[in-house]
């Protein structure tokens, strides 16, 4: 494999975890937005629900976040025709949950304690040892 192939491999890896934790952190910013769907429902019932399906699909935040998911699908499409499953499967998932705990401390503004600091360096050792 030239260093060529595998800069191109790991290049649409990161492109798509990039999709993800956009798109994860543009839908949870929307949502909070919205607040408790609950009290958009306008009536009883299945037909109470149109309500808080309308004030989601007109969230602007909600609608970015969404289109990058999609984007990130077919981006996921083409790199798993680039690359094995083996590597690029847990490579995603991981640098996807260490992306998504940093954007949450910095853009969402969550807690994010000593436990789950931990967590996303396990799991950076478990990258650097599936990179290799």
């Amino acid at each position: 494999m030239t260093t060529a192939h595998v800069f191109h491999q790991w290049s649409a890896i990161l492109f798509v975890v990039v999709l993800a934790i956009t798109g994860e952190c543009l839908i949870a910013a929307g949502m909070r937005g919205l607040g408790d769907l609950d009290r958009l429902r306008t009536r009883p019932g299945l037909l109470g629900y149109l309500g808080p399906v309308r004030a989601v699909l007109a969230n602007p935040l909600f609608l970015i976040g969404a289109l990058c998911m999609a984007l990130n699908f077919f981006a996921m499409l083409y790199t798993l025709s680039i690359a094995q499953l083996s590597l690029a499967a847990p490579a995603i998932a991981s640098l996807t949950y260490i992306g998504n705990t940093v954007a949450a401390k910095l853009f969402l503004h969550e807690n994010v304690d000593r436990r789950r600091w931990l967590a996303a360096l396990f799991v950076c050792a478990g990258v650097v040892l599936l990179s290799k």
